[in-house]
Parts: structure tokens; sequence; C-alpha cells
């Protein structure tokens, strides 16, 4: 029974709480992290979630009135019917109004994302065949990110969303993502940011977030790629400015480009 009631609380406060990963028996959204992320939680709370409601309520009430007041033992003769004006109009009318209440809101948050602001951090995401590779084209710095698997996990390091090499971006500033792929098509995809772009060869679509928040977010490619579709996920660290400066100290010097592409050259020629 104790079990039972703290699956219930943990179903009802979920969205509540502090969450940049999926939690178990989350019903909503991740936490915004973003004001992008917050502008769609709003519009889905805000306008998509009473329209839905009062839609389903009014068909519930259609439904129960109909059976009651048409029933065969109330109108032995049926009604012959066919057409009703001024039910046709209004059928068609108050569908086109509440489509037209939806999409105002919502062409304006697609615009928000698509207008791409002067960027303070670039980074470059390639889909592979299972894995991730990033790349910060203004500082020389490229690595691959693979999933870390169960058995080498850290303490609270969550399993499936955990990576040997995180991308890091500074809070508070603009990071336009390039994403394209070198194989298949993938899914570049981080819920806390509202974020989600796909990553098709020989094209690169452009995304872009601010995040707000300090800490480790985590999201997955969102296009089934292959038979290992679900390991290869994204995981990203915002820290301060001070200690994104640090990182790419450490970074130019761990992670730069020429090293890399001589070690691959190296394995080709043997």
């Amino acid at each position: 029974m104790k079990k039972f009631i703290l699956i219930i609380l943990s179903v009802i406060f979920t969205t509540s709480a502090s969450a940049n990963q999926p939690k178990e028996w989350q019903l909503g959204f991740q936490n915004p992290a973003s004001d992008g992320m917050r502008d769609i939680v709003n519009f889905h709370n805000n306008i998509l979630l009473p329209i839905i409601i009062a839609i389903s309520v009014f068909v519930l009430f259609l439904m129960i009135y109909t059976c009651i007041r048409f029933r065969a033992s109330r109108n032995p003769v049926p009604s012959k019917t066919t057409h009703n004006v001024t039910v046709e109009i209004l059928w068609t009318l108050i569908p086109c109004f509440i489509l037209i209440v939806m999409a105002v809101p919502s062409f304006k948050i697609l615009y928000k994302q698509d207008t791409i602001p002067k960027a303070d951090v670039t980074v470059k995401a390639v889909g592979y065949q299972w894995y991730w590779g990033y790349e910060y084209p203004d500082e020389n710095i490229i690595f691959d990110s693979y999933m870390v698997e169960t058995k080498d996990l850290k303490k609270n390091q969550p399993r499936l969303l955990t990576v040997d090499h995180q991308v890091v971006v500074p809070v508070n500033k603009v990071v336009k993502v390039l994403i394209t792929a070198n194989d298949v098509l993938h899914a570049w995809a981080l819920p806390s940011f509202g974020v989600k772009r796909d990553a098709v060869p020989g094209r690169i679509n452009e995304t872009w977030f601010k995040a707000e928040k300090v800490g480790t977010y985590y999201g997955q490619c969102s296009e089934l790629c292959g038979i290992k579709h679900a390991f290869m996920p994204i995981n990203v660290k915002v820290v301060s400015a001070e200690d994104y400066q640090e990182w790419l100290a450490e970074a130019r010097v761990k992670f730069v480009k020429e090293e890399i592409e001589n070690d691959k050259l190296k394995i080709a020629s043997k």
C-alpha cells in the first residue's frame, strides 16, 4: 500500500519537480531551461489543454445526450432529416475558428525558433550510426560522444543517457547548433531547451538555444535510425563563463582537430 501511494504521488508531482532528464512515471514536460521551451510549455498548458478538454467534454455531452434523447424506446419513428444548414455552417466555422486560435501563437513560436540571433558559441553536431560527433568550428575542437555502458556507470549517472564526452556550453549565451548526419537520418533533440532538428546527410540544419540554468541536460536521437537508435544519447553541460573558458583551454589540447585527423589517417594506412 505504501509503495502504491508513493507511485501515485510521484505521478501527481512529477511535473513540478526539478528535472533535466526523464523521470519515472513522468506525465508532463521536463522543466524548461530556456525561453524557447517555456513558450512551448505555456502554449501547451494555457491554450492546447483547455481546447482539448473543452472539445472532449462537449463531444462526451453530445454522445450522452444523443443516446438518451434519441433512444429507440423514445423515438419509435426515427426522423428523416438529412440536412440542417445552420448545423453545417456551425460545425464548419467553429473548428476553423479554433484552428486560427491555435495557429497564431504557434506561428509566433515557430518564427522565434527559426530566427537565430547572433551566436556566442557555435557547435556542429554530426549523427553517426550510432553515436554523435561534435565540432566547435571557431575553436578548432572536434570529438566523438559515445554512450557509457551500464557496467561503467558511476553513481548518479543515468542509464542510457550518460556519455563519455559532453557538449559544454556557457550559461546565458546564444548557442547555435549546426546539425547534419554522416549516414542515415538522425534527430538532435534536447527537451529542456525545446530543441529538435533532423540530421540529414548532405544537408545542414540549424537551431539555437540559450540555457538559463547551470546543469546537465539530457536528450536522445529522435529519429528511428537503426538497431542502436536508443543508444546514442545527447548530453549538454551548461557551465558558468569562467568554467567554460577553463574547459576550452583543456579541450583545445585534448580535442584539437589536427591530432584527431592524423590519428584517423594512421588507422586508415594500417
